[in-house]
């Protein structure tokens, strides 16, 4: 079982939806559980949000478990936080299809060094936290993923879970096999 934390994301309800699509079972949960109640998931994904303040537990449900995590866009961003670094206002906000170069991660596995991402967002990760490498980036955003260097902590400031990401079903498919 996978649980999608909301923070109150306009696309949350389609991270659950992908992974039902794909075989996997999920449930949608409040950012306000306290630890003890979210320890038990197979894995954990934040959604997005509006906003930091409006992320309730994200952030210590991202350094707090030892199951698999990914971040997606806000949750990406409280992760990012969590662990030491730094988000601030992007020089060019993102609101459109964006060309992403892939890194090499477990998260994009079988996609290649290269796909199209649906971005929507105003801020982002300006300082990667220590412990954690840059997996993806484009000329929107020097941050578009990162991952912990040791821990299974997943972070992309892009949204896999809408239609516009060529391959989003897949990295979520690629995320559900990291917590078997």
């Amino acid at each position: 079982m996978i649980l999608v934390v909301n923070n109150g994301g306009q696309y949350t309800h389609l991270i659950g939806r992908a992974l039902r699509d794909a075989g996997v079972r999920s449930r949608l949960v409040s950012n306000q559980l306290p630890l003890e109640e979210i320890r038990e998931a197979d894995g954990i994904i934040l959604s997005g949000g509006p906003s930091l303040d409006g992320a309730g537990n994200s952030g210590l449900y991202s350094r707090g478990v030892e199951v698999p995590v990914l971040g997606i866009c806000l949750g990406h961003q409280v992760m990012a936080e969590e662990f030491g670094g730094r988000v601030g206002p992007g020089e060019r906000g993102g609101y459109a299809e964006v060309e992403v170069e892939l890194l090499g991660d477990s998260l994009f596995e079988g996609i290649g060094g290269g796909t199209r991402v649906w971005a929507s967002h105003a801020d982002e990760v300006k300082d990667v936290p220590s412990g954690f490498r840059v997996t993806a980036r484009s000329e929107m955003c020097d941050v578009e993923a990162m991952r912990h260097l040791e821990k299974p902590a997943f972070g992309v400031q892009f949204h896999p879970e809408v239609h516009h990401t060529e391959e989003g079903t897949r990295m979520l498919k690629n995320f559900a096999e990291l917590c078997r």
